[in-house]
């Protein structure tokens, strides 16, 4: 299944806010990650992770810090900040909201009113 450029970008922020929320981690593991959320329906790149990691980064939701791995590769590990907790909790609240109009509506279209009833808002 193709997932619409829209939602990707959409998700993004609070994806990785929530990814760092479960600790500190490097860009690959990262998209690996949403990778394994998703069930492999959503492959990110790096030309989309780390302009977004960047942004974070300025708006202080993000701090990055240089690490060496055990094999003695170099790596820009990024942890959550105070603020980009506040962030996610604000994300959250927000995803619920949408998640609960768009089950609503579902719901709704998988049920649709007869068409020319009064509940249909027809004059029958």
């Amino acid at each position: 299944m193709h997932i619409d450029k829209d939602l990707v970008a959409a998700s993004a922020t609070p994806l990785v806010l929530g990814i760092l929320a479960e600790g500190e981690s490097y860009g690959y593991a990262i998209v690996k990650r949403v990778n394994e959320l998703s069930g492999g329906q959503m492959q990110w790149t790096d030309g989309m992770l780390y302009p977004l990691l960047h942004r974070l980064e300025r708006n202080g939701y993000v701090q990055a810090s240089w690490r060496t791995s055990d094999a003695g590769r170099r790596r820009k590990h990024y942890a959550i900040t105070e603020t980009g907790l506040e962030a996610l909790a604000e994300r959250q609240e927000q995803w619920s909201v949408v998640a609960d109009a768009l089950k609503q509506v579902w719901r709704a279209a998988s049920h649709p009113p007869v068409l020319g009833s009064a509940a249909a808002g027809g004059t029958a």
